[in-house]
């Protein structure tokens, strides 16, 4: 009798949330846009040959392709990305590079400026 209790118990608790869960997506608008496209779907005379991207394109989303290129444009703008650190890191160790040595040349001019200062 008690796994009788525990099965109904866990079969109520599956129910409930489930029914929580539905609320959510009717509160939330979910169930009415997805009804919305899917009738739309229904109605159309020629079928699409992707089901799958007439539902994204009505959702608002990218088709496969747009999905794709904006993959691709992606990738290319990492590279780029890439490329131009890179350069600026260059950039960043040569300017160093100057700035120690006009430092070296500068303590130099002025060791020589003192000493013949002291010569005369």
């Amino acid at each position: 009798m008690g796994i009788y209790w525990v099965r109904v118990g866990s079969m109520q608790e599956k129910e409930a949330k489930k029914e929580a869960f539905r609320k959510y997506l009717e509160s939330s608008g979910v169930l009415d846009a997805l009804t919305k496209v899917l009738v739309a779907l229904y109605e159309q005379s020629d079928k699409p040959s992707s089901a799958m991207e007439f539902i994204q394109q009505k959702l608002g989303g990218p088709t496969v392709a747009e999905y794709e290129k904006l993959r691709a444009e992606i990738s290319d703008l990492q590279i780029r990305f890439n490329e131009l650190s890179a350069a600026h890191q260059d950039k960043c160790r040569e300017l160093e590079e100057l700035k120690n040595s006009h430092a070296e040349g500068s303590s130099k001019q002025m060791i020589e400026e003192g000493v013949s200062k002291e010569d005369t």
